[in-house]
C-alpha cells in the first residue's frame, strides 16, 4: 500500500518554507506528498542526505499556482 497525502503550501519561495516542509514531512508516515500553491518563480530539483527528493515547478507569471512533489527514500530511486 502506498501513502499518498496532499499538501496546500501557500508559498515555497523562502528556504526556511521548504525546511520547514521537510521537518513537518518526516514526523509523518509518507511515500508521497503532492504540494500545491508553490509560488517558486524557480524550478527546484533537491535529493536530501536522507534520500527524500523534493521537485518543485514554477508558478504563473502572477506568482499564482505551482506544483511539487515529496518522494520519501524508498521511493525516491525509482524516479
Amino acid at each position: 500500500m502506498m501513502t499518498i497525502c496532499t499538501y496546500n503550501a501557500r508559498t515555497f519561495a523562502s528556504e526556511a518554507s521548504v525546511e520547514d516542509l521537510m521537518m513537518q514531512a518526516r514526523k509523518i508516515k509518507y511515500d508521497v506528498i503532492e504540494l500545491t500553491e508553490t509560488r517558486r518563480h524557480h524550478p527546484l530539483h533537491t535529493a536530501y542526505d536522507s534520500g527524500e527528493e523534493l521537485f518543485l515547478g514554477t508558478c504563473d507569471g502572477r506568482g499564482v499556482g505551482g506544483v511539487g512533489v515529496l518522494v520519501n527514500t524508498h521511493l525516491a530511486m525509482n524516479i
